[in-house]
């Protein structure tokens, strides 16, 4: 009888040329390489079962081979599954993590938003140093509030400030335009007669010229060494029947004290009077009172001015000379002061005033009330005006001033 079987054909096949009578003559048919369908006649029945065996032994170890290959995949695939859960678990831990993220971020705008709408102010954010300005402003609100309180006790009181009433009086006025100080002394009210008749006015044609041209006029003058005698009284009376006085209680009247009773005057009409210029003018000069408000009208943009005749005069050394300067050595070795107006009219502006007003315990006087006032200015950034229409020697067509 014949078997029909398939093996696997070497490489080298030897050719059957004779039935194989035993196993021995049959192992070179089995090859792991090849496949090939062989038929073999077999004649006897012990052949037949060395066949058979043969053929079951390869077929337990073709089995086996594909199981040990099963197995090496299975342990791959079990190799691939840890890795794989690794992988998932941190790609849902970073997309938590950033979902956590953008979440807080729009919590935290939304939450600007709306403090913005709440308070009003419009701004997303504030800087330490705006907080610190907050802060320091409800400091200075409580400090006003404490002295707002303290002030209307006061008043309750009996304490009103007279600066602070004369201030609010002011403000409901028009600002004048210059202040004029008319130096005076005792024994010379027929120079202030003149004056009254000449340019500066009484009664409603002194208030004429504050109400239309913004100019205001007063005599200065101190008090007597001998408090409350006959020249005080001549001062107080001439004040009381025109009004048009200014009265340094705290000063005493001097020659040798003009220089105090200059920064006195600016002083006190500065804190008087929001005017623009303040002048200090003699009792024996006339002055042209419209070429005055025309030429300060053109120096508003100066907002620091020192306005008149401007010269520099010798210094005198002589103790027995009538100009003598105790202080002559700070002059230098040419003797000769330094440029300032003449005393019989200057002007000054108001912040120059406002300078006095502030430092008038420190400023240094000198012999002469002109060159005091100029040197409180030499080491500010004012502007000197040397205007000819000031020099008061000579009268000339569109001068302001003039000598009587």
């Amino acid at each position: 009888m014949g078997l029909n079987f398939k093996v696997r054909q070497l490489a080298l096949k030897p050719k059957l040329t004779q039935p194989p009578t035993s196993t021995a003559h049959l192992s070179p048919i089995f090859s792991p390489f090849e496949d090939t369908h062989i038929h073999i006649q077999l004649e006897d029945s012990e052949s037949k079962h060395w066949i058979c065996l043969a053929l079951l032994s390869f077929k337990q170890r073709k089995m086996h081979g594909k199981g040990s290959n099963t197995r090496l995949s299975t342990m791959a695939s079990r190799s691939r599954i840890p890795t794989l859960l690794l992988f998932m678990f941190s790609t849902f831990a970073t997309i938590y993590v950033a979902g956590r993220l953008w979440q807080d971020s729009q919590n935290r705008v939304y939450l600007i938003k709306e403090l913005d709408r709440i308070t009003g102010l419009g701004k997303t954010a504030i800087s330490v140093d705006d907080t610190l300005k907050i802060i320091a402003c409800r400091e200075q609100h409580k400090k006003l509030s404490a002295l707002e309180m303290e002030l209307a006790a006061a008043r309750q009181e009996g304490f009103a400030s007279s600066r602070s009433t004369e201030a609010n009086e002011i403000t409901s006025k028009k600002r004048p335009l210059v202040v004029i100080g008319i130096f005076t002394r005792f024994g010379r009210r027929n120079n202030r007669d003149a004056i009254r008749k000449a340019w500066m006015g009484t009664g409603a044609a002194l208030k004429k010229m504050e109400n239309n041209k913004g100019i205001v006029a007063r005599f200065v003058i101190g008090r007597s060494a001998n408090r409350g005698d006959s020249s005080d009284k001549s001062v107080d009376i001439e004040s009381r029947q025109n009004n048009d006085f200014i009265i340094l209680d705290n000063h005493v009247e001097a020659d040798e004290e003009l220089p105090k009773k200059t920064k006195l005057f600016f002083a006190h009409a500065a804190d008087k009077w929001d005017a623009e210029f303040y002048a200090k003018v003699n009792d024996d000069v006339y002055v042209n009172i419209d070429a005055l408000g025309t030429t300060l009208a053109s120096h508003l943009d100066n907002p620091r001015v020192y306005i008149g005749c401007m010269k520099s005069g010798e210094v005198f050394s002589e103790p027995n000379h009538k100009w003598y300067e105790p202080d002559w050595w700070k002059f230098g070795d040419k003797k000769s002061y330094f440029r300032h107006a003449s005393g019989e009219l200057y002007v000054i502006s108001q912040a120059l005033a406002k300078f006095i007003s502030i430092n008038r315990s420190i400023l240094r006087t000198y012999a002469h009330d002109d060159v005091s006032a100029g040197s409180w200015f030499i080491g500010l950034d004012v502007k000197h005006v040397d205007e000819s229409k000031f020099c008061c020697s000579s009268w000339s067509s569109g001068a302001i001033c003039a000598g009587v």
